[in-house]
């Protein structure tokens, strides 16, 4: 595991201003940073998203493990609670309140998402490009499914969670909603589905 401190995580993000967001969803905001000369991708999770401790480390060591190259880079992470002063309509309240800080930090994928591309049609006619993003993928999730003792399932795989680098190359991303496959389960239901759009 990379730990990266909370310090650093505010100042390569510029206290995670809206200048250096990249995008968001369901679970949080993501941030564009240079970490020891590499942008990286910062994700700050939610909150009020309810990822307990055990959850937030269980996804650490998916992403430790998840080694491909058709699955995001993980870089590092950031799980600390912080004494902040409130401030209340612009001033500081004599007040602490706590802030909680799980950050995930990733490769940063220059294309962007999938879904971006299909939705402007940026991805042209060349269908070696589109063989090479289906291929990319399914080589990717075969990974996720045969390569461990305990597969991960995704479980939310759809193009948004698809990221591209700068040559087309994509890269799976986004295991909110990973789980470990027991050998004991025959299959699982997915009862809730989060971040579904």
């Amino acid at each position: 595991m990379v730990p990266i401190p909370i310090n650093t995580l505010k100042s390569i993000t510029d206290n995670f201003s809206d200048t250096q967001k990249v995008g968001s969803g369901g679970y949080g905001d993501v941030y564009k940073a240079f970490y020891e000369g590499k942008e990286i991708a910062v994700k700050l999770l939610n909150p009020l998203q309810g990822i307990d401790d055990q959850q937030f480390i269980n996804e650490i060591h998916n992403h430790i493990k998840a080694q491909h190259p058709n699955i995001v880079r993980f870089i590092g992470y950031c799980n600390v609670e912080e004494k902040e002063f409130i401030v209340q309509n612009g001033s500081v309240v004599p007040v602490f309140g706590k802030h909680i800080y799980k950050v995930l930090c990733f490769e940063y994928m220059h294309g962007g998402s999938l879904d971006k591309h299909l939705l402007e049609n940026s991805l042209g006619v060349d269908w070696t490009t589109h063989y090479n993003i289906i291929k990319g993928i399914c080589d990717g999730l075969y990974y996720l499914h045969r390569q461990f003792k305990h597969p991960i399932l995704h479980l939310d795989l759809k193009p948004s969670n698809i990221l591209l680098d700068a040559y087309m190359n994509p890269k799976i991303a986004d295991f909110g909603l990973s789980r470990i496959y027991t050998a004991s389960r025959s299959h699982i239901t997915v009862e809730v589905v989060r971040g579904a759009t």
